[in-house]
């Protein structure tokens, strides 16, 4: 059963921005005034709603919530599309009796094309009487593109005798390698935070999470994660052991909804954990990681549960970390194919095939004894991928 936190309220509506049939726009609000942190994109080319939210959280971290429009990005739209932006929240907290920076605004979609306002004029009357506190899936669903599923995960754990609960939702499976995938995501949690631990804290867990998938190497314009904490549980996180139990929680949530967008990639059928240990530094198992699970190669390669070492070691050699070759040590899951630099004898390929078919694949690679590591998890890379994103503007 969903553990929603206290005090937030989600709506879903059709607005009609791109799709059709359909919900495309999504409120998440606190009925209390929130903490928000957020992790932005670093793409040069930043779509509105991130420079709009940034511009709102320099200002202040106590916010209402946030406003998603699915189906058009609202990025590469010069300062007409910020103003569109800025005019979207005004229409939206008008009729929530609202001030306008009390939202942060998130789009995704398509890049380059400008809104509608009309569209937004005629959707802003209805976000408060579409307002629930039960409708969390409703919003997940709402923010959907290539999507194949909501994802949203949820947990609750015990604090000074009293419950904390935190609901995380996201979107994404295509154009996913974050770095702060397309991809948002937004949590909200009961707890009463400080405004800084906070924006820390859901910094650390992004890097534990998000940051750690991969489907096919692109980030985009408007890649965007939120939390918001609004203290309705009565619990404060004022002390080392509390501040420990909502970052583990946090951390938690977030590896679950990266883990779907992964599950979830575009055209994708399995799921690539690979690991990097041994390392001189962790720069360096980062850097190997993130060749391998981004490799067109190794990731077809997946897709036709082929072992194909040799694709990964190649990948791991021009990756830009700095290892010794005779050192290597390649396994999947526990059967080692290839150790101190040269292959394992055995048909490998029988061992491996009842591997091969699950749609999780452990790959993992040591490089000597460093303390350097990393983690990732990747999708394949499938001829449905290929025709999702041919035909994604038709």
């Amino acid at each position: 059963m969903l553990q929603i936190p206290e005090g937030y309220k989600f709506a879903a509506l059709e607005a009609g921005f791109k799709y059709s049939g359909r919900n495309d726009l999504a409120l998440i609000l606190s009925e209390v005034p929130a903490v928000a942190a957020a992790v932005f994109t670093k793409n040069k080319f930043q779509a509105a709603p991130v420079t709009v939210g940034k511009e709102i959280l320099a200002e202040s971290q106590i916010v209402r919530g946030a406003i998603v429009n699915a189906g058009l990005a609202n990025a590469c739209t010069g300062a007409e599309g910020i103003e569109d932006c800025r005019e979207s929240l005004i229409l939206a907290a008008k009729y929530l009796g609202l001030n306008s920076r009390d939202l942060l605004p998130s789009s995704t979609g398509v890049i380059g094309p400008r809104f509608n306002m009309e569209k937004w004029r005629e959707v802003a009357p209805k976000l408060k009487p579409a307002l629930s506190d039960s409708d969390p899936v409703k919003a997940a669903k709402a923010i959907m593109t290539t999507d194949k599923f909501p994802k949203i995960a949820w947990g609750e754990i015990e604090c000074n005798g009293k419950p904390v609960r935190m609901l995380g939702m996201c979107k994404g499976a295509g154009m996913i390698s974050p770095n702060m995938a397309t991809m948002l995501g937004y949590v909200t949690c009961d707890a009463e935070v400080d405004p800084k631990w906070w924006q820390e804290t859901l910094r650390r867990c992004i890097d534990k999470s998000f940051n750690c998938i991969t489907v096919d190497g692109d980030t985009s314009t408007n890649d965007t994660v939120m939390a918001f904490a609004n203290g309705a549980s009565g619990v404060k996180a004022d002390s080392a052991e509390t501040k420990d139990a909502i970052e583990a929680l946090l951390l938690d949530i977030c590896q679950q909804l990266s883990y779907m967008i992964v599950q979830d990639a575009e055209g994708g059928t399995k799921v690539m954990h690979i690991k990097v240990s041994g390392a001189a530094s962790d720069e360096d198992a980062e850097l190997m990681v993130r060749a391998v699970g981004n490799s067109p190669l190794v990731k077809t390669a997946l897709f036709g549960e082929d072992p194909n070492w040799g694709r990964i070691v190649a990948a791991a050699g021009r990756s830009g970390a700095e290892f010794d070759p005779e050192q290597l040590t390649l396994s999947f899951g526990k059967i080692i194919v290839f150790e101190k630099g040269k292959p394992v004898e055995g048909d490998m390929d029988a061992l491996l095939e009842p591997i091969m078919r699950k749609q999780d694949v452990e790959v993992n690679i040591t490089l000597g004894d460093g303390e350097g590591t990393s983690m990732m998890q990747a999708s394949d890379l499938t001829k449905e991928y290929i025709s999702i994103n041919a035909d994604y503007r038709s």
